[in-house]
């Protein structure tokens, strides 16, 4: 009886763990989809696809700031695989350098939220903003499959 007790504990402490790996890895995910819906708003108004809507463009950077702060603590030593993540080992390899990231785009998204009162400075800031998703994309971040 021991035994399956001992067994029933270690299965219990194993699935914390997945289940602890796969919501971080999620977590991350949906906070990217949210952040790729809101460069999606900026994207057509700097082609001049839609008219410059300056609520928009201040909600989409308040998304970008928020969920920038809230991704630094969802990159834990244990969610470096599962959940089809897209982040590559690299992160955990340079992790001082990936959580700076956070902070120059938190700063980058803020000082554009408050420099963006009409279009001409909208084209000026944005731009400034968007450099962020690139750059660490193309560092810490499977390429996505075309």
């Amino acid at each position: 009886m021991l035994r399956v007790v001992s067994f029933a504990a270690i299965l219990a402490v194993g699935a914390t763990a997945v289940f602890a790996q796969s919501a971080a890895i999620k977590q991350r995910k949906d906070l990217y989809k949210e952040m790729g819906a809101a460069a999606k708003v900026g994207g057509p108004m700097m082609k001049g696809e839609v008219p410059f809507d300056a609520a928009k463009v201040q909600a989409s950077l308040k998304v970008y700031s928020d969920n920038a702060k809230k991704l630094k603590d969802l990159f834990p030593d244990d969610s470096k695989t599962g959940g089809d993540t897209e982040a590559l080992p690299v992160i955990w390899e340079k992790k001082a350098d990936f959580l700076g990231n956070f902070d120059k785009f938190i700063t980058d998204a803020d000082a554009a939220g408050a420099a963006i009162k009409d279009e001409a400075s909208f084209k000026t800031e944005w731009p400034k903003v968007m450099a962020n998703c690139g750059g660490c994309h193309k560092v810490y971040r499977v390429a996505p499959k075309t």
